[in-house]
């Protein structure tokens, strides 16, 4: 017997098992892949924050003078945050006029822990790091800055990175969960 019509397709019960399997397989990466994402967000704005802050360090040096990388707002740094020059003496100039370098606008989902509350001058309460005219951070009343802020993500809640600023005003970022001893 001579059968022409060969049957060269799955059944409808095999492609609902096909489907099941690729179903449970996204169920299951999703959350990963989610914290993948997650890092590389917190880990593009601790970039970021950092890029700014070599630039404000670097200007400093270049124009000899002191640059300021601040808060866009009195509630924090997840508001973003800008980096100026100029006018930024105990006492400004009626005349003076700031020089704006950079802008970063929010930061959502991202967010400083604490608000950004460990750059904040302990004479003026203002918030903000002070670079002065040979790169080293200082506080506006000529204190030494050496201190962290640390950044957490809404969507992955155990997620942190540290931005780390060093004496001579270098930053480098930590992870917590890979390397606690570098941490602290």
């Amino acid at each position: 017997m001579n059968n022409d019509h060969q049957s060269c397709g799955g059944s409808l019960l095999e492609l609902m098992v096909v489907i099941l399997i690729v179903a449970i397989i996204t169920m299951t990466t999703m959350p990963l892949l989610q914290n993948q994402i997650a890092a590389r967000e917190i880990d593009s704005v601790a970039r970021r924050f950092i890029t700014h802050a070599h630039f404000a360090r670097q200007q400093g040096l270049h124009l000899g003078e002191q640059v300021l990388l601040a808060p866009v707002t009195e509630a924090g740094w997840d508001a973003g945050w800008l980096v100026q020059s100029g006018c930024i003496a105990k006492e400004v100039q009626s005349s003076c006029t700031p020089q704006y370098w950079f802008s970063q606008g929010a930061i959502d989902p991202i967010f400083f822990k604490g608000g950004g509350r460990q750059f904040v001058d302990p004479h003026s309460q203002k918030r903000g790091i002070l670079f002065n005219a040979a790169g080293a951070a200082k506080t506006g009343q000529g204190g030494f800055v050496a201190n962290r802020l640390i950044l957490g993500h809404e969507r992955a809640p155990n997620l942190e990175r540290q931005l780390i600023l060093g004496s001579g005003g270098r930053w480098r970022i930590c992870d917590p969960a890979r390397d606690a001893k570098r941490c602290h």
